[in-house]
């Protein structure tokens, strides 16, 4: 069966938050680079991977809006202009400070790259297939930071991890062309049913709906950044190195997109969203636990077995709740304000778990007492995933 051209471009548009999910991705695998040149504590390093959801953290539902104004298709080439712009500056940043700067720029690029492409998706593929092509953009992620992890430690120590910004500048200007020749144009401006902004923006916050998934989302992104990001330091401290650090690495964050997959799939099955979210949830408690305790100390084969279940299985709750953002969404036109503020509380974690993680490291002297921080988080998300599951029963009882 042909492809429709319309799917194929939607495609294109997952290609396109993966090319911005690089611009987080790359930071990992230079953080060695950045310790030794800039003396980079490991502290300041964790604000460092956390500094690119500063936008998100605090703009995210704004620039919801904002990107709906302006347009889904001119939002994301816009987002992908000043992310090549802040990247092509930061190669030439000599100071921390310069780069956390520069990074909160980069995040607010990210958000506009981000946050309209499930509504543009929506808009270029068939009803039948939007649950499937959302669990695909649910995988854009870990595609562009497993990526981003596989080639940073083998072209880092030979050009530099300034000229692995530039790179990322060039990937960015190059997809923001593609994009505006191939994506059709977005329709005529208009008001959208007598509703203004604020008015959408309203709406969107006094629903239950937003809001669980949004809490549900910081719950799971901010622990898996927080061990993926610092797999790279974890493993060079270890004596890993050269190309099995950057395939170990990049292997634990790849294979979260088979999580993101298959959650599209249960849910075309018939799988309760509360089903899929508790699977994920208890496996990363699971393999935060195998991954960091110290039982484990001795078993490094069984330590990276658990980081893989914590991050495959783990894939299982964006995927869900990518499904569920456009699902509780209070009506159609507040789908893109959803999907906002669903980024703004995920970056929230995303901000606030790294650091978190590396203060507890720090103050233990190693990383045993990880999984206190995911097992946590893990535990306030199955909580909230069950709560999910009694309003979406509510709401299918209603006539």
């Amino acid at each position: 069966m042909t492809t429709p051209p319309q799917h194929r471009t939607a495609w294109l548009v997952v290609f396109a938050g993966g090319v911005a999910a690089l611009q987080v991705g790359k930071l990992p695998p230079a953080l060695p680079a950045l310790q030794a040149e800039l003396g980079l504590t490991l502290l300041q390093s964790g604000f460092l991977l956390s500094m690119v959801q500063l936008a998100g953290m605090s703009l995210a539902v704004f620039m919801g809006l904002w990107a709906d104004g302006m347009g889904l298709k001119r939002s994301m080439v816009r987002g992908l202009c000043l992310l090549a712009l802040a990247s092509g500056l930061g190669a030439f940043a000599t100071s921390t400070a310069a780069l956390l700067v520069l990074r909160a720029i980069e995040g607010m690029g990210f958000l506009l790259v981000a946050l309209p492409a499930p509504a543009l998706i929506r808009r270029l593929v068939l009803p039948a297939q939007l649950p499937g092509m959302l669990g695909v953009w649910g995988a854009y992620m870990p595609t562009g930071t497993a990526l981003a992890l596989l080639a940073g430690p083998l072209f880092i120590p030979v050009w530099g991890w300034g000229a692995w910004w530039w790179l990322f500048a060039a990937v960015s200007l190059a997809m923001a062309a593609w994009l505006w020749r191939s994506v059709p144009a977005d329709p005529t401006a208009h008001a959208v049913a007598g509703q203004g902004a604020w008015q959408r923006l309203r709406r969107t916050l006094s629903a239950p709906g937003p809001w669980l998934v949004a809490l549900t989302f910081g719950m799971y992104s901010g622990q898996w950044l927080a061990v993926v990001g610092f797999l790279p330091s974890i493993y060079a401290a270890a004596g890993v190195g050269g190309a099995l650090l950057g395939v170990l690495t990049a292997l634990a964050a790849a294979v979260n997109i088979v999580g993101n997959m298959a959650s599209g799939r249960l849910l075309q099955r018939g799988w309760a969203p509360r089903s899929t979210l508790w699977l994920g949830f208890g496996a990363m408690a699971l393999g935060s636990t195998v991954a960091f305790a110290p039982f484990t100390e001795s078993l490094p084969w069984l330590r990276f077995a658990g980081v893989l279940l914590f991050s495959g299985m783990g894939g299982l709750v964006p995927g869900t709740l990518f499904s569920l953002a456009v699902r509780l969404a209070p009506g159609e036109q507040q789908v893109a304000t959803t999907v906002g503020w669903v980024q703004q509380l995920s970056a929230l974690g995303q901000f606030v778990g790294p650091p978190v993680v590396a203060a507890v490291a720090a103050r233990a002297g190693g990383w045993q007492l990880t999984p206190l921080v995911t097992v946590g988080c893990c535990g306030v998300g199955a909580v909230l995933a069950w709560v999910v599951g009694r309003l979406l029963a509510q709401a299918q009882s209603r006539p």
